[in-house]
């Protein structure tokens, strides 16, 4: 059997990670897991430049990107009924998201980490690189990518659908 108490979604608040929070959630409460969400948040220290724009203006940039990802988040987590799985919100600051997602998920014992994929042609591919895929080498746990727009197998249920209707 597996056991899987411990689901990992790491979003940027796009579609793809929409999707993928849908299948995190879904699976989370399937297998009784936790549901960790992680928003990595861009490292400001890093990617500024000049002294003086450092010391007066980065700390504070860094806190407002930061207190927006939260609060986007938190948004995205709301769970009117509390029917959905124990779920974790972190927001992290980090200059390179893909160790950042490994590392968050091997201190905290995830056992699948679940991913959006944004379906970039190669060109933006070579240029930009991919997160995800350098997660799937990275990860020592299974990594699902969720790719959008795609076809969902995630689907409400019939009484719920009908109920809504």
């Amino acid at each position: 059997m597996i056991a899987i108490n411990n689901i990992l979604v790491a979003t940027d608040f796009g579609e793809a990670s929409d999707s993928a929070l849908r299948y995190g959630r879904e699976l989370a409460g399937r297998f009784g897991a936790t549901l960790h969400v992680l928003h990595v948040a861009e490292n400001m220290y890093v990617t500024t430049f000049g002294a003086e724009t450092f010391a007066a203006v980065v700390p504070e940039m860094q806190q407002e990107i930061e207190a927006a990802a939260r609060k986007r988040l938190d948004e995205a987590l709301i769970d009117s009924d509390g029917s959905g799985p124990r779920t974790k919100a972190v927001v992290m600051t980090s200059s390179s998201p893909a160790y950042a997602i490994v590392d968050y998920a091997r201190d905290h014992a995830v056992d699948l980490i679940v991913m959006g994929t944004h379906g970039r042609g190669a060109l933006a591919h070579l240029v930009m690189g991919s997160v995800a895929e350098r997660v799937v080498r990275l990860a020592s746990c299974p990594v699902l990518t969720v790719r959008s727009p795609e076809r969902e197998f995630v689907k409400p249920d019939t009484l719920l659908a009908t109920a809504r209707a």
